[in-house]
């Protein structure tokens, strides 16, 4: 590993209430140039105990809208005033650990890899025995090795290569990594997923509520990714938004007026979901038992996924921006 690699990057740190889980992400910074914490409107003692460590903490301002692209930009534009220096910077979630070794390897595969500008590697969930949605999330994180279309909340990017693009799009209340990498992909940068741990992240779901928003948001997001980029090249989000419409919104529709129209044996039209069902079990792998409960979880993601295409649509006609949707 060339030596050069040290202490060559800062950390920005974003959170809102995570607590414990905020001492572990700035405990596993501490090895950075520079850390800048950003919190949002936080009301246990985040703010204080970071202060505490010797971090730089930024509090936004509560008069405008929190989104964690606008508090990653907040905090980035701050690691700048500190160390323009930097040739790197990471991003972390509060609610991740970094691991020991992340920042010297993704920086020494970033140096030798010039038309790279962003690595990210394995997150993890720390309890995926918690919760079947912690497990979700967990194999959510596991993307494939190599060359990547997006990364997630928690990346090692290149300084320069940010400030080419203009940072984080900070009207979005999800989904703000992906269409930043999709801006970086058009200046000719490359994304890549390494082979290495990077992050244990604690969604702490237990709840299907939870879950249930969490999808909320992932639906407005696809819907505002598909919005800003879906009629370019990249086609953003339109086949996971279409998806969306189709299962959670339109074919409830034909099966609403089957019922209506035929009575009893229009019911038969909602044989559909069961069979979509088996067809993903037989395409999945792993217990049968697990292919169910993940088929069956697929399936409910597209209704909450649809309504929050809707809410999309509806802020749209309205000339608003969106409102987070907190799931924690």
């Amino acid at each position: 590993m060339p030596a050069e690699t040290s202490h060559r990057y800062g950390v920005v740190a974003i959170g809102r209430n995570e607590g414990e889980r905020l001492k572990q992400c700035l405990t596993s910074a501490q090895g950075a140039d520079a850390i800048v914490y950003v919190d949002s409107g936080s009301t246990d003692s985040s703010v204080a105990w970071a202060r505490n460590c010797g971090v730089e903490v930024i509090e936004l301002d509560m008069k405008k809208g929190f989104t964690a692209a606008r508090a990653r930009n907040t905090g980035f534009r701050r690691l700048m005033e500190l160390r323009p220096d930097l040739a790197y910077v990471q991003f972390v979630d509060g609610d991740c650990e970094l691991a020991k070794q992340w920042p010297e390897r993704s920086m020494a595969f970033l140096d030798e890899h010039p038309r790279v500008c962003a690595a990210f590697g394995r997150r993890r969930e720390r309890h995926p025995e918690h919760s079947f949605y912690n497990a979700l999330c967990d194999r959510e994180w596991n993307v494939p090795l190599g060359e990547a279309r997006f990364f997630g909340g928690d990346v090692m990017i290149r300084t320069a290569a940010l400030t080419q693009a203009g940072g984080y799009r900070e009207e979005l209340i999800a989904g703000e990594e992906p269409e930043l990498s999709v801006r970086l992909r058009a200046f000719g940068w490359a994304i890549w997923r390494l082979d290495q741990e990077m992050t244990l992240h604690d969604a702490a779901i237990s709840r299907f509520s939870q879950w249930w928003l969490r999808m909320v948001r992932s639906g407005y997001a696809f819907a505002q990714g598909r919005h800003l980029h879906g009629s370019t090249l990249e086609k953003l989000w339109i086949w996971e938004s279409r998806r969306a419409w189709l299962w959670g919104f339109w074919l409830p529709l034909v099966c609403l007026g089957a019922i209506a129209s035929f009575g009893i044996s229009g019911l038969t039209s909602l044989l559909v979901y069961p069979l979509q069902i088996l067809r993903r079990m037989t395409r999945l792998s792993g217990p049968w038992s697990e292919r169910f409960q993940l088929a069956l979880f697929e399936m409910l993601a597209r209704f909450s996924e649809a309504l929050g295409q809707l809410r999309f649509l509806r802020d749209r006609l309205a000339g608003r921006h969106g409102r987070i949707v907190e799931y924690k």
